[in-house]
């Protein structure tokens, strides 16, 4: 593998005195799809907060170990954390188009930013939505309400909207998590594209999203990383009996 784009060396973290992540180390390749699975309550969504530092403002918590993006530790005095989530990006599993119109949802965050110009903007539009598979679904629907949408154009809208900014890094918290199966493969079919632009770290909804979309795959349990291999290593012969037990069905 070469070098990481993002490093987690051996994080601890608390919630009110009691583990939610222990002694994590793991590194996330660039240009690829790395999977978090595992059972519920494994820390996979309290990681994905770490690495935009989404956690910042939760009080009672505490945080050891490091980090890295690019090399570089994203906890360290005087880091600029606006300017690291606009590199790290993050879809959450409800998906949560912001008052307004689809055109407006997805230049909202280049507005903020300062883009001004027409033609820069509309360039944005288009090219997000085309990369979150949705452009052909709305391009006439451009000033309709965004909540007018279906529930999976609602959640590719917001990872259209993620993109908008060029993110180095999206970071998915089950997003297929509420939509039908057609929406599912649509989101899929989106990330197989995206990661040829970006490092995409994904907590899916199920072991068989899991297997279907993993590049990497990391399997979590009780705030362990317990096994953490290539992909279709992980679910074709799985190393560690947890993980094995989990994807087979056994438990979880």
């Amino acid at each position: 593998m070469d070098e990481p784009k993002i490093r987690i060396e051996n994080v601890s973290y608390f919630y009110d005195g009691k583990p939610a992540l222990r002694q994590v180390t793991l590194d996330v390749p660039a240009h690829a799809i790395t999977v978090i699975f595992g059972p519920a309550g494994g820390g996979k969504t309290t990681l994905l907060r770490l690495i935009n530092r989404l956690n910042d403002l939760v009080e009672g918590t505490r945080m050891s170990g490091r980090v890295l993006l690019d090399g570089e530790d994203i906890y360290a005095p005087g880091t600029d954390v606006a300017a690291l989530r606009r590199r790290v990006g993050m879809v959450f599993a409800l998906p949560l188009p912001l008052p307004g119109t689809v055109r407006e949802n997805v230049l909202y965050g280049p507005r903020l930013a300062g883009v001004r110009g027409r033609t820069q903007l509309e360039e944005i539009l288009v090219r997000s939505l085309t990369q979150a598979a949705l452009w052909e679904e709305v391009k006439d629907r451009l000033d309709d309400p965004a909540n007018a949408l279906s529930g999976g154009q609602q959640q590719r809208l917001c990872i259209a909207r993620s993109l908008a900014l060029e993110p180095e890094v999206l970071l998915l918290d089950e997003p297929t998590s509420g939509l039908d199966p057609i929406s599912t493969g649509k989101v899929e079919e989106s990330l197989f594209q995206l990661k040829q632009r970006y490092t995409i770290v994904i907590v899916p909804h199920s072991v068989q999203q899991a297997a279907r979309v993993a590049d990497y795959a990391a399997f979590f349990l009780r705030g362990e990383l317990i096994e953490q291999r290539v992909g279709r290593e992980m679910f074709t012969a799985p190393r560690d009996r947890r993980a094995e037990d989990y994807i087979t069905g056994r438990f979880g």
